[in-house]
């Protein structure tokens, strides 16, 4: 390959007449070199023959797959194999997924901005962090409830969380709030959604979360698996409470951390200017959304009034919470009603109650009434304090050792 301004002075000595040996000769390059620009009568670029790749034709397919397979190559590559029987290299595959890469990134981290009205969306989310309490490093969970037109948050601190942190701290931000959102924005936890698909967005709530909702009369909504941001909302909330209210600060108790976290929601979140609406979350809140929001009607919390259906098992127990309460033997196969309130288990058939249990707050614990099992238990023979207790059979003469022989063991004397 000849730099252009010297296929010029090829063409200007071609044209005083040298020959093209000599030409070459002058340049240092071959003769067919100089016959090829002098037939061309300029300079022209190398051109590399275009060969079919691998890929041709399955342009369209790759691109889909790599969509379907949320930007993996590799399970590109092995689809590739197993449905056309072709076998590539992963390089090949990123390179030709490469100009796609981009724009499946870039369609991830679009969002668009939605605002909601006064009163109809509140966004719950759990936030994680160890916070040094009494001395010692402690993790706590993070309840954070934010209303999605005034940004008020709620923030409460546990130990776990189990679906009955989530409950109890969605009945806190109501009572907070003083009142209830039309619907309840949630991320895809495993205590509350039991199925949500990615491509059909059917969603599939948890049993007693339909429950807690229709007691309440709220509307559960999931936001989008892997997109955490379409409650966004919430999602900045959590990072907020945790750089802001807790980054620094140690806690002589548990209570402490709760009156900390009170104040701050108070004295610092309801009175800050917010970046977005440009004004306090509590002005904007007193302002359109209190009244907005739906009055509570003085109706006591989820958990203290629960009214299930159980059916008795075969070990005459009905199970609530994971925990067995007994019933009488004969309701083995029938549907009770089971009432859990102040503390007491009600199991009730036919109308009336047949067994009460207190309720117990820890977890695959039993508890029996043996009363409920006469009549298909054997009885235990009763032992009275008088009878003198049976005696126990000394083992055969010849297996005992004289104390004498323990004593030159030992050194001395027992």
């Amino acid at each position: 390959m000849r730099r252009p301004d010297e296929v010029a002075a090829m063409l200007r000595l071609s044209a005083l007449g040298w020959g093209t040996k000599r030409i070459a000769l002058e340049f240092g390059c071959s003769r067919n070199t100089v016959k090829r620009y002098v037939a061309a009568q300029g300079w022209s670029g190398y051109r590399r023959p275009r060969r079919a790749g691998k890929l041709a034709g399955l342009e369209t397919w790759v691109a889909e797959r790599f969509r379907q397979h949320r930007g993996n190559a590799d399970v590109v590559r092995q689809d590739l194999e197993r449905e056309h029987g072709l076998t590539v290299s992963l390089r090949t595959i990123e390179r030709a997924v490469a100009p796609l890469r981009q724009a499946l990134r870039a369609e991830a981290q679009a969002t668009v901005r939605f605002e909601t009205p006064p009163g109809r969306q509140l966004q719950i989310d759990f936030g994680e962090r160890r916070v040094p309490v009494g001395g010692e490093a402690v993790r706590v969970y993070l309840f954070v409830a934010t209303l999605g037109y005034s940004r008020r948050c709620y923030v409460q601190a546990f130990r776990h969380a189990r679906q009955s942190a989530w409950f109890d701290g969605l009945e806190g931000a109501f009572a907070h709030f003083g009142g209830l959102p039309q619907e309840v924005l949630l991320d895809n936890a495993r205590a509350l959604v039991d199925h949500h698909d990615a491509e059909t967005r059917e969603v599939r709530f948890n049993g007693r979360l339909r429950a807690f909702a229709h007691y309440w009369g709220v509307k559960p909504r999931a936001c989008a698996p892997y997109r955490a941001r379409t409650k966004g909302k919430d999602e900045r909330g959590v990072g907020y409470v945790k750089g802001n209210a807790i980054a620094g600060h140690s806690f002589e108790s548990w209570a402490a951390l709760e009156a900390h976290l009170a104040w701050w929601m108070r004295e610092i979140a309801d009175v800050r200017e917010h970046g977005t609406t440009g004004e306090p979350p509590i002005e904007r809140f007193q302002r359109a959304e209190a009244g907005a929001l739906r009055p509570l009607d003085g109706r006591p919390p989820f958990r203290q009034v629960r009214d299930l259906i159980r059916r008795v098992q075969a070990d005459c127990c009905v199970e609530v919470d994971t925990n067995a309460y007994s019933v009488p033997w004969r309701l083995i196969g029938e549907a009770v009603r089971v009432v859990v309130a102040g503390g007491r288990v009600s199991i009730q058939h036919g109308g009336c109650e047949v067994a009460g249990h207190p309720e117990t707050a820890g977890r695959r614990q039993r508890l029996v009434e043996p009363a409920h099992f006469a009549g298909v238990m054997p009885a235990r023979p009763a032992v009275h304090p008088a009878d003198p207790p049976p005696e126990r059979a000394l083992p055969p003469a010849e297996l005992l050792r004289p104390l004498q022989e323990y004593e030159r063991l030992v050194g001395g004397g027992w």
